[in-house]
Formats: structure tokens, sequence, C-alpha cells
């Protein structure tokens, strides 16, 4: 095998990787949120953090680790749709909900794998 082929098929491995654990991270934001709205009949948000008592809003941090993406995408679509966030706005918005959806991601691949449950 030449090095340049070596070389590709590592990289390309690991962009595969982490195309995998962003796409992950999102589907499980996507379902704990509908999950959520499901059961409440009110769609998840942050204000969980400040609703209730101090044992609540606790237990509301472990939830919002992994729906933050979807809840980011989310209000940025509905501003964007009243007409309040502009292209920059939307952009950090997206580069925040990636990066915090390939970290969860990877967490959950990473648990997934250590279960039996994913071949890595």
């Amino acid at each position: 095998m030449s090095p340049e082929a070596l070389v590709f098929s590592l990289v390309w491995s690991n962009s595969a990787q982490s195309l995998l654990a962003l796409a992950i991270g999102f589907a499980v934001a996507g379902l704990l949120s509908s999950g959520y709205q499901m059961l409440t009949m009110q769609p998840a948000s942050f204000r969980l953090l400040h609703e209730g008592e101090r044992n609540q809003a606790l237990a509301a941090v472990p939830f919002l680790l992994f729906a933050a993406p979807f809840i980011i995408v989310r209000y940025t679509i509905r501003l964007s749709q009243v007409g309040r966030g502009g292209f920059g706005f939307g952009m950090m918005a997206a580069l925040v909900a990636g990066f915090w959806s390939l970290m969860s991601g990877t967490v959950v691949v990473m648990a997934l794998s250590s279960i039996g449950r994913l071949v890595a």
C-alpha cells in the first residue's frame, strides 16, 4: 500500500467516524426532545434549569446535555422565521449546535461501544 493510500484511508475513516458521531448526536437530541414534548405537551427548552425546585433543575442537566443541539437549532429556526436572526447569528448557532452534537454523539458512540452494541 502506498503512503498516500494509507494516509487517505486513515483520514477518511476518521472523517466518517466524526460524521457518524455528529449524526448520532443530532438523532439522540431530536429523539430526547421529541419524547419530552410527547410526554409533557410542551417543547423542551433551557428554561428547565430555572423552573421548579433545585432538585428538578439538577435532574434536567443530563437531559439538556444531550438535547441541546435540537433546542438550539429549533430556536434558531424560529428566530429566522420572525426575521430576528441574521446570517451571523444563524452561522454561530449552527457551529455551536454542530460541535455540541459532535461531542454528545461521541459520548453516545463510546457508551454503545463499551457495552458491546456498536463495533468501532
